[in-house]
């Protein structure tokens, strides 16, 4: 399992996994411009045999990077690929300068809410209606770095 910064030739195959796993996928357009921000990293994990099989994004200003499309193929979920993805993003932000990291995750998403426990998040509050197709809410997670943890 490779994980590296997410290609614009990636965007096939990522737009796929959008389409299979979520109710209001992001467009092949909204990962492009995506990629061209400054302060956004999106990053991959690819297998040798499955092509790619995750992938999760950043936005970052200042000392805070906003977590974003955190995503596994279903035929590959339950190994961990998240998880990794998730820490990689977190070790890269770090060595940027991020000190404060936020995400959002649908409140009935029981096994994501762990994943980000297990990672040092910690709940932190609720956005009514945040989410569509299903319409649901997400439940606002956060993690603090502090200096010498990752």
């Amino acid at each position: 399992m490779t994980i590296r910064p997410m290609e614009e030739a990636d965007i096939l195959q990522v737009e796929a996994i959008e389409e299979e796993l979520f109710g209001d996928p992001w467009s092949g357009e909204a990962f492009r411009d995506s990629l061209k921000q400054p302060g956004a990293r999106f990053l991959i994990a690819q297998d040798s045999d499955r092509g790619i099989v995750g992938y999760c994004g950043s936005y970052r200003a200042l000392d805070e990077s906003e977590i974003v499309n955190v995503a596994v193929r279903d035929d590959c979920r339950n190994q961990g690929i998240g998880s990794r993805l998730v820490e990689h993003l977190i070790q890269e932000d770090v060595l940027d300068g991020i000190r404060h990291f936020i995400l959002e995750v649908r409140q009935s998403n029981f096994a994501a809410q762990h994943v980000y426990e297990k990672l040092g998040f910690a709940k932190i509050g609720i956005r009514k209606r945040f989410y569509d197709r299903p319409v649901e809410d997400a439940v606002i997670m956060r993690k603090e770095i502090i200096t010498g943890d990752v």
